[in-house]
């Protein structure tokens, strides 16, 4: 009777609880967001990954990413234009606080991706926390 308890409980703790669930990113969410980390990966986490300085907001995960969104932070979801993050990135070069502030600014294509992503949210993949990779080149200003 003993062991058959023992093997219950081992069997119980298991199996999830009814009403909690085992949080997985889906396919969907990680494709959605895949255009958005290439950018951010490409112009962005080589100066806000891991080696920022103290003053400069973090990006190198997306858990990271997800304090940077919500009302009067500086991703503002469904609206690019009161997002700071938004702005800097479309600032002319010659503009203080244009970034990337490496004297390039990035693509169109890049911009139309951020303006969409916030527009539609700023949704990030839930589940688990996406490490950010620089890609590319160092930028001349590291």
């Amino acid at each position: 009777m003993k062991l058959t308890s023992h093997l219950l409980a081992i069997g119980l703790l298991g199996m999830p609880f009814a009403g909690c669930s085992t949080s997985t990113t889906s396919p969907v969410e990680t494709t959605a967001f895949a255009p958005v980390q290439t950018v951010l990966e490409t112009n962005c986490v080589h100066c806000h990954g891991d080696n920022r300085l103290s003053t400069m907001p973090s990006i190198h995960d997306s858990q990271a990413l997800a304090k940077l969104i919500g009302s009067g932070k500086w991703i503002v979801p469904g609206k690019p234009e009161q997002s700071r993050f938004f702005q800097v990135v479309t600032f002319p070069d010659q503009i203080p606080g244009a970034m990337p502030p490496t004297g390039h600014a990035i693509s169109k294509k890049d911009v139309a991706t951020l303006r969409q992503w916030i527009t539609a949210g700023a949704k990030l993949p839930g589940g688990t926390t996406i490490l950010f990779t620089s890609r590319g080149e160092m930028p001349r200003s590291m």
